[in-house]
């Protein structure tokens, strides 16, 4: 199973940080031992003084591709999720001024924290889907699929032609604007229209 992210698929967000907007989905793969379920807390890595949130909606794979038309895409999806792309933003501003690969950065164990998954039976659009995130109980970020620069079928067809999609990956598809540090003691909430999905404490 694998991780992939895309990055600045919010206008407002690659703004926030200074990035250019893409033209072409800009992806990066995390490992399965990012992952944290069940609302397991998140320990403070020693290797960076700087982590920051990023709240994503997560697709998850049901069936192998490969060279997947964007036509056909939504037959390769079946349930969505919401996760926190944590991000060691120190070092990754670091790698980005040397020109290295973001993987300390972005890779790193427990720095995927994902929620539950929700049939995709139950979403009336996939294409309007509403989600949020609160720190400590103040909303920090909210966002739209709609809002995305590439939605979930053009990320599923580009992807695909450089790797085989396979049961049980997982694609985060981009964090809106209001991304921001955390601090041992925060609570971080997730959240799928008014639905709470994942709750990590941070320690």
């Amino acid at each position: 199973m694998k991780i992939i992210c895309i990055g600045r698929n919010y206008v407002l967000h690659a703004q926030e940080l200074n990035n250019p907007i893409p033209e072409i989905p800009v992806w990066f793969m995390k490992p399965e031992t990012a992952i944290i379920t069940k609302d397991r807390p998140f320990f403070y890595p020693e290797f960076s003084q700087d982590i920051h949130f990023e709240t994503e909606l997560v697709f998850r794979i049901s069936k192998v591709g490969k060279y997947i038309e964007e036509r056909f895409a939504d037959t390769y999806y079946d349930a969505i999720g919401i996760g926190f792309d944590l991000t060691a933003r120190d070092l990754q501003q670091e790698f980005k001024v040397k020109g290295l690969p973001w993987e300390p950065a972005k890779a790193f164990d427990g720095s995927a924290p994902i929620s539950d998954f929700i049939p995709i039976e139950e979403f009336s659009d996939i294409q309007n889907i509403t989600f949020s995130m609160k720190k400590n109980g103040v909303v920090m970020q909210t966002g739209k699929s709609s809002e995305m620069l590439f939605n979930i079928h053009r990320i599923i067809s580009y992807v695909s032609q450089f790797v085989t999609l396979k049961i049980g990956d997982l694609i985060f598809t981009g964090t809106p604007a209001g991304v921001g540090s955390i601090e041992v003691g925060d609570k971080l909430e997730a959240f799928i229209g008014e639905r709470l999905m994942l709750t990590t404490e941070i320690k």
